[in-house]
């Protein structure tokens, strides 16, 4: 059994006493949430520090959204594998569709990050999508299959994690149904058999996840969590998504 994970996204949002306020009332709900899932924060650079002091000595982890592939250099403004390892992060996004869209991150520095990661013991949430216009033109599954090959080029699988988010159906409110969900997700898995031992790997659906769709999302056989974005700024919400209950 793959153990589920739900991995909350702050992105651009909350500052350090932000941040307290939020695990102030997120923390003691999660002795709730069964103890065989893992729940994950991945907070601004600025509030990680914070974020892991509080969050010490409960089940909660941390998480980075972003990293550059080197130990240290001039490289103006970018936060090193070495300094997440300093700073006590656990995962890291890689790829999230804002990176791929707003600053032009392509596969093969991806894949630099996913190493880089990898070399420091922080794990990998490799983030992969199509756009509507892919989707439109019948492209998805082969978009998704390419992001996943060259992202995980050389790389052990079963030391990172897939997240499938359709690009489509992030901030939108939109989300795809269970079922496309699940078809993407057993496409990817069987892009990873080629790679390795792709039973072992969790895949996270991400795009509009909330508290009223994230148990029928679980109940599929392919889909292992959720990397959730906007309903991870409010703890009540996150809360119930984190707290879902399984179905059948």
């Amino acid at each position: 059994m793959r153990r589920p994970l739900i991995a909350g996204n702050w992105k651009m949002f909350k500052t350090n006493p932000d941040t307290s306020v939020f695990l102030a009332e997120f923390l003691p709900k999660l002795s709730d949430v069964p103890s065989g899932r893992d729940v994950l924060l991945c907070p601004p650079f600025l509030s990680i520090a914070r974020a892991v002091g509080l969050a010490a000595g409960t089940p909660l982890c941390v998480g980075a959204q972003n990293v550059y592939p080197k130990e240290n250099g001039a490289f103006t403004g970018e936060v090193s594998p070495l300094m997440l390892v300093d700073a006590g992060v656990k995962y890291c996004l890689v790829g999230h569709s804002e990176r791929r869209a707003y600053f032009g991150e392509v596969d093969t520095f991806l894949n630099e990050k996913v190493r880089a990661l990898l070399e420091v013991g922080i794990t990998p949430i490799v983030c992969v999508g199509e756009t509507l216009e892919q989707r439109e033109a019948g492209q998805a599954e082969s978009v998704v299959a390419e992001q996943v090959r060259a992202g995980l080029t050389g790389v052990a699988i079963t030391s990172v994690v897939v997240a499938y988010e359709p690009v489509w159906a992030i901030g939108t409110g939109k989300t795809a149904s269970a079922a496309d969900a699940q078809q993407m997700h057993a496409s990817i898995r069987t892009v990873l058999a080629a790679l390795g031992e792709a039973e072992l790997v969790r895949i996270l659906y991400g795009g509009s996840v909330k508290a009223d769709n994230i148990a029928e999302l679980m109940a599929m056989p392919d889909i292992d969590g959720a990397l959730v974005g906007g309903a991870s700024l409010d703890p009540s919400s996150f809360y119930a998504i984190c707290n879902y209950v399984e179905k059948g």
